[in-house]
């Protein structure tokens, strides 16, 4: 792993995705990106625009650029902010910092091909006033990416244990390559578990035992679980019950284990395992 892109917006979960960056870059010597991206949308929302016709064109654009002034300032205080953030650091991680105007959704696609993995938090600067509700432009980066992308949680805590929920499709077998291949989580606790439904044990405990046999190979020693019921139900009381600090999945799966990323239950697995998830597509 060579470089991380670490996207921010200056919120409190940004600061948490900063020690988990910082945390990754020691253990993989990889350089750090760090992106924030001013909206291009509060410049265009109607409360802004309808101040073009209740003061005229020219204090219109007085306005709009005091606007983009502060922003612009704004993102110099955002960067600053984590630029000190790395620094106090040890040791400090070698880290860029870059300011776009745009959406994140598509810069970050500049970007994506040139780095290893994405890291953002999993809650944006309005998490305040939505405590219920994952980020909506984290959602989005995380389908659209073709890189692993590194889901932060509310809180910091050094990671000792990392589950890996596999179930053989294309998605898990880009994160099995990366775990037998990769020096990040070698020296971790590694949970490999599958979630089988009812009656379809034998077919599930074939698919767990490939996997296993791979890591074991790279030189893993997994602690491996086969579980029947629901997928998210099963896996958040793992997580809990074994005092997991790492959900390792597939972005994209099948059965049960891909409706919890790309269906409807995907920000409640997140939610409620309440710790990172590494995803991969």
């Amino acid at each position: 792993m060579n470089k991380i892109l670490v996207c921010t917006d200056g919120s409190a979960y940004s600061f948490v995705c900063y020690d988990y960056a910082a945390w990754m870059a020691q253990r993989t010597g990889a350089a750090l990106e760090v992106l924030y991206v001013s909206d291009l949308r509060q410049f265009e929302v109607p409360m802004v625009a309808d101040l073009s016709g209740s003061l005229g064109v020219q204090p219109y654009q007085a306005v709009l650029g005091k606007l983009q002034e502060f922003e612009q300032e704004r993102a110099k205080a955002i960067l600053e902010q984590a630029r000190k953030h790395f620094a106090a650091k040890t040791p400090p991680p070698t880290a860029t910092f870059t300011h776009k105007l745009g959406f994140l959704v598509d810069t970050f696609h500049d970007f994506e091909a040139h780095v290893d993995l994405i890291m953002l938090g999993k809650r944006g600067e309005n998490a305040n006033f939505a405590t219920e509700h994952l980020g909506s432009t984290m959602e989005r980066v995380v389908r659209a990416s073709h890189k692993p992308c590194l889901v932060t949680s509310r809180a910091f805590k050094p990671v000792e244990r990392a589950l890996f929920a596999y179930d053989g499709s294309k998605s898990c077998q880009k994160a099995l390559e990366f775990l037998s291949t990769s020096s990040a989580f070698k020296d971790l606790e590694l949970h490999l578990v599958t979630v089988a439904a009812r009656n379809e044990e034998e077919a599930a405990l074939k698919t767990l035992q490939a996997a296993e046999g791979v890591l074991r190979a790279a030189g893993c020693a997994p602690v491996c679980q086969m579980l029947v019921g629901m997928a998210d139900n099963e896996i958040s009381t793992y997580v809990e019950g074994r005092g997991i600090n790492l959900l390792i999945m597939g972005a994209y799966g099948h059965s049960r284990i891909r409706q919890l990323i790309i269906g409807s239950t995907t920000t409640a697995m997140i939610r409620r395992c309440k710790v990172p998830v590494l995803l991969f597509r």
